[in-house]
């Protein structure tokens, strides 16, 4: 296979706000091992904006260190507030400039799927 006919390597990011609580983190990396469990090629880490470590950039900057060339960020917020609407497009626009060879794709807010929505409803109603 030729260099120009293979195939991007993608990582995922999960991305979140973060907390001081250090429990708060682990629904995202049940998400990331359930991921891990669907598909185990799957590269897949967590990021967060703040208190909590490892952030966008650094997470990033790991994947693409072991190979990635695409990175699809998702977005793990339920409203879409100044964070997803202002914060993570201005944090995209630098990763683009830092890592111009890689290409960024982000996916909306999980609150945003209605297949989320309808998830939560129904649990709901028990």
């Amino acid at each position: 296979m030729s260099p120009a006919t293979l195939l991007p390597v993608t990582a995922i990011v999960l991305f979140g706000h973060g907390s001081r609580d250090p429990l708060w983190r682990q629904p995202m990396d049940a998400v990331a091992s359930r991921i891990r469990e669907i598909d185990p090629q799957a590269r897949v880490v967590c990021a967060f904006l703040e208190l909590t470590k490892p952030d966008l950039l650094e997470a990033v900057d790991t994947v693409v260190a072991d190979g990635a060339t695409r990175v699809t960020v998702l977005p793990m917020f339920l409203g879409v507030g100044r964070h997803a609407r202002e914060d993570l497009p201005v944090l995209l626009a630098d990763l683009r400039q830092r890592h111009q060879g890689v290409e960024f794709v982000l996916q909306p807010a999980v609150g945003e799927d209605r297949r989320l929505t309808d998830l939560l409803a129904h649990m709901a109603l028990g």
